[in-house]
């Protein structure tokens, strides 16, 4: 079911305001580096592929279910650190044009959140 404008209005709102009040939470990855979702994609099917050797690996069970089961657990290892390690971003996003923006639509926000809250309060 799709969002009505009023709704992905106030959502993208949301989105603004955590943007500008929880920097820290936002700015994970420092500089121009990111997260890419190809990587994290990427990274996920390394991962299971890896629990899969490795389930295959107690299965065989003897030294070859060893084997398997070590580069099963590699390839687990490998998955996670491929997803998590943040790339390079192409263009830098200046801080400064963002947050001017931001602060003039956050006091709008808040004041129809408390008025939605106080709405509710009354049973209106």
């Amino acid at each position: 079911m799709p969002l009505s404008e009023q709704e992905q209005r106030l959502l993208d709102e949301m989105e603004r305001h955590l943007l500008h009040n929880d920097a820290d939470v936002v700015s994970a990855p420092s500089g121009d580096r990111t997260l890419s979702y190809r990587n994290l994609v990427y990274g996920a099917l390394l991962l299971l592929a890896g629990v899969g050797a490795l389930v295959a690996g107690v299965i065989l069970g003897d030294v070859w279910g060893i084997v398997v089961g070590v580069i099963g657990f590699a390839a687990m290892l490998a998955g996670v650190m491929f997803a998590v390690t943040p790339v390079r971003r192409a263009t830098p996003v200046t801080p400064r044009e963002a947050t001017s923006a931001k602060r003039q639509d956050s006091a709008s926000f808040m004041d129809r959140m408390n008025d939605r809250w106080d709405r509710r309060q009354d049973g209106r």
